[in-house]
């Protein structure tokens, strides 16, 4: 189950040569190294956060002006909204509100906009910073239409995404069980960002 170095050296191939070819060579690696040990420690968490699914590790190509074929990083999510991804650098858990449909911006934005959850929102946020999250999310260059300037939360009303992701380099440590703590311990400090987004905007969307 655990990660070792040809986990990550299949990625950094990749990087340097993404062709079918190379893929095709190094498919049983692929198989064995990443998506096989990203599912054994999903499943290990499957309890707690409910079960996982792993993306596709091909790219959709129709309209990007990138043609590579595959992504350089294997992903998985839960349906509640914790992530976990495997690529060349390591390992990175994140949570949080990915790529909202218009409603649920909607409700993103009025329940910022309340007292009450506007300001849970925003220490949740505060606490998960102050303690080495890195905040990250799509966000407007101004501010929503009729959103004052002085609103106190005017920097939450930007976000159009929302999520908070930690990461850790390719260490011996994700080759021992470890990895599966770290993984559990990280979403469980996720948990109030991620149980905030399903009670007010609902669970993310990741076939978007």
């Amino acid at each position: 189950m655990p990660f070792t170095d040809r986990s990550f050296e299949f990625y950094e191939g990749l990087l340097a040569d993404n062709s079918k070819s190379y893929w095709t060579a190094h498919k049983e690696t692929y198989e064995q190294y990443v998506r096989g040990p990203l599912a054994d420690l999903c499943a290990e968490l499957e309890e707690e956060f409910g079960t996982a699914k792993l993306f596709r590790p091909y790219r959709d190509v129709r309209f990007s002006k990138d043609k590579t074929p595959y992504k350089t990083h294997q992903g998985g999510h839960t349906g509640e909204g914790f992530y976990i991804q495997i690529d060349a650098d390591g390992l990175m858990v994140a949570g949080g509100m990915y790529a909202p449909t218009p409603e649920q911006l909607r409700q993103y934005r009025a329940a910022v906009n309340s007292d009450t959850s506007g300001k849970e929102l925003e220490a949740i946020v505060e606490d998960l910073r102050a303690t080495g999250w890195d905040i990250e999310g799509d966000r407007l260059k101004t501010r929503p239409r009729g959103t004052p300037e002085d609103h106190p939360r005017l920097e939450l009303l930007r976000h159009r995404s929302l999520y908070a992701h930690q990461g850790w380099p390719a260490d011996p440590w994700m080759g021992t069980p470890e990895v599966v703590t770290r993984v559990r311990e990280s979403w469980r400090r996720l948990r109030p960002l991620v149980d905030w987004g399903n009670e007010h905007i609902g669970p993310p969307d990741f076939t978007r």
